[in-house]
């Protein structure tokens, strides 16, 4: 262990044989942000939030799938990995019917903004995971804006799953979280990547609807889930209520 030895922002940690940055940082507090990783599963770096700039290396590297090694030399927060982060964060908000408002004013009081934005939308269809959402979190602390307004043809629209569980592929960030949640924690091996119409989808392994599938609505993919893709299907209703009475 004394040759397991790496440095984080100035700070040295140690670290266990086949641990991964983002392990060893966990461990020591030291804040990666993330959006597909997901304890108890493989990790993939599909996402690309959690990259980080190593001394010596010439592109950046996901840190929930990059092994330490002794004498690294890792910057979490650096102008690079901001900007990579920011671009990041620009295409997902940009992919998708994300409306928690990252395009509007940030220096409103959250609670504040939220109203003004129930009040600007008039329809009460706000996103489910508003105020609980990963990549909106992101979205506001690094200040990534959407550029372009979103096209609703571009993406596959709502799919209730049973009474109770709503699957929203228009906000889906094609993180793989539920995958892992139905594969690997709960191994009810269900939801996999699959395709219709040409584009790229979160379904069930035989792209079958999930009340024709082996699904025991057990709801890990909801609990896994960082944005507002998956959700019970009374919970935007609650949510906005909540924001009422504020």
């Amino acid at each position: 262990m004394a040759d397991n030895k790496i440095l984080i922002n100035g700070r040295q940690i140690l670290f266990y044989s086949g641990e991964t940055i983002l392990e060893a940082a966990s461990r020591y507090d030291i804040s990666i942000p993330t959006l597909c990783h997901l304890e108890e599963s493989a990790p993939n770096g599909k996402c690309r939030i959690c990259v980080v700039e190593i001394e010596r290396e010439k592109e950046l590297k996901t840190a929930c799938n990059t092994p330490c090694a002794a004498d690294m030399v890792i910057k979490t927060e650096s102008g690079m990995v901001v900007a990579d982060r920011k671009k990041t964060l620009k295409a997902l908000i940009s992919s998708g019917d994300h409306n928690c408002a990252a395009a509007n004013a940030w220096h409103l009081h959250r609670t504040s903004f939220q109203i003004a934005g129930q009040n600007y939308d008039h329809t009460g269809k706000f996103c489910p995971a508003w105020g609980d959402c990963r990549l909106q979190d992101l979205l506001y602390y690094y200040y990534a804006r959407q550029k372009e307004p979103f096209d609703m043809k571009q993406c596959l629209q709502k799919e209730i799953v049973n009474p109770l569980i709503e699957r929203d592929f228009s906000k889906c960030i094609l993180c793989g979280r539920c995958v892992s949640a139905c594969n690997e924690v709960q191994v009810n091996r269900v939801i996999a990547f699959c395709e219709q119409d040409g584009l790229e989808k979160i379904g069930t392994k035989n792209n079958t609807s999930f009340s024709d599938s082996d699904c025991v609505f057990c709801g890990a993919c909801i609990q896994a889930c960082p944005v507002g893709a998956l959700s019970e299907k009374e919970s935007g209703v609650q949510v906005v209520a909540a924001m009422r009475s504020h």
